[in-house]
C-alpha cells in the first residue's frame, strides 16, 4: 500500500489548450481532495489511455511559464512536455512550488544575489533557504488518485525519480527533457548539472 495518505479526485474539467507556436490540445484538468501539502496542485491529462502513462511533474514558474523567461528553461519545457505527453498518453502535474519551492518572492530574491555571481543553488542558501525545498509526497498522491501507479518519468532530474520511488510509485525509466539554452541561463542549467546531478547532455554546461 502507499506509504501516505489517499487523495481523492475534486473535479474534472476539459480546458482547450493553445500555445503562442500555434500548437492546440484538448486537456482534462483535475483537481483533488486531501492533499497533505494543502496546495491547489493540478493534474492534466492528455492524449490517449496508456498502460505506462509518460508523466511530467512540473513546478510552477510565474517567470518562466507566463512571462516567458530566458533566465531559465521552464517554459519550453513546459511547452514540450505538453505535446510529448498529449502524443503518447499520460499526465502533466502542475505543481505549485515556484522558485524550487521557495516561494515567488524568495525565488526573486534569489536572481538578486545570482546577479552578483551565486549560482542558483547559493543563492538560496545565501537567503538561509534549502537549495531545493520540493516533496512530492502530493504529486504521489495525485497520481495514485488518477490509478496511476506505474509510469515514464519526463525529467531530468533523478530526485524527482527517487522521491517517487520511495512513495512506491513505479518510474520505469526517467525520459529526458530537450535542451533550451539561451544566452542567459547556460549558468543556471551547468549548475544544475554540477550540483544536482541533472542529466542535461551538453558538455560546455560541465566543462570548467
Amino acid at each position: 500500500m502507499p506509504d501516505f495518505p489517499a487523495a481523492t479526485p475534486r473535479a474534472r474539467v476539459r480546458v482547450p489548450l493553445r500555445f503562442d507556436d500555434g500548437y492546440s490540445v484538448d486537456a482534462e484538468l483535475v483537481t483533488f481532495h486531501g492533499l497533505t501539502d494543502g496546495q491547489e496542485h493540478v493534474a492534466i491529462v492528455l492524449g490517449p489511455p496508456s498502460a505506462t502513462p509518460l508523466v511530467r511533474l512540473h513546478s510552477e514558474c510565474l517567470t518562466g511559464d507566463v512571462f516567458g523567461s530566458a533566465r531559465c528553461d521552464c517554459g519550453p519545457q513546459l511547452r514540450e512536455a505538453v505535446e510529448q505527453i498529449a502524443t503518447r498518453g499520460g499526465v502533466l502535474l502542475y505543481l505549485r512550488q515556484e522558485g524550487r519551492g521557495i516561494g515567488l518572492y524568495n525565488k526573486l530574491d534569489a536572481y538578486a544575489l545570482q546577479d552578483q555571481g551565486l549560482d542558483t543553488y547559493a543563492a538560496n542558501t545565501a537567503l538561509g533557504l534549502p537549495e531545493d525545498a520540493r516533496d512530492y509526497t502530493a504529486a504521489a498522491q495525485m497520481l495514485a488518485a488518477l490509478g496511476v501507479t506505474e509510469l515514464d518519468l519526463l525529467s531530468n532530474n533523478p530526485d524527482k525519480a527517487e522521491q517517487l520511488r520511495a512513495l512506491d510509485i513505479d518510474v520505469q525509466r526517467r525520459v529526458p527533457t530537450g535542451v533550451f539554452t539561451t544566452d542567459h541561463n547556460v549558468r543556471y542549467l551547468r549548475a544544475k548539472v554540477l550540483q544536482t546531478q541533472h542529466t542535461l547532455p551538453l558538455a560546455e554546461l560541465t566543462a570548467s
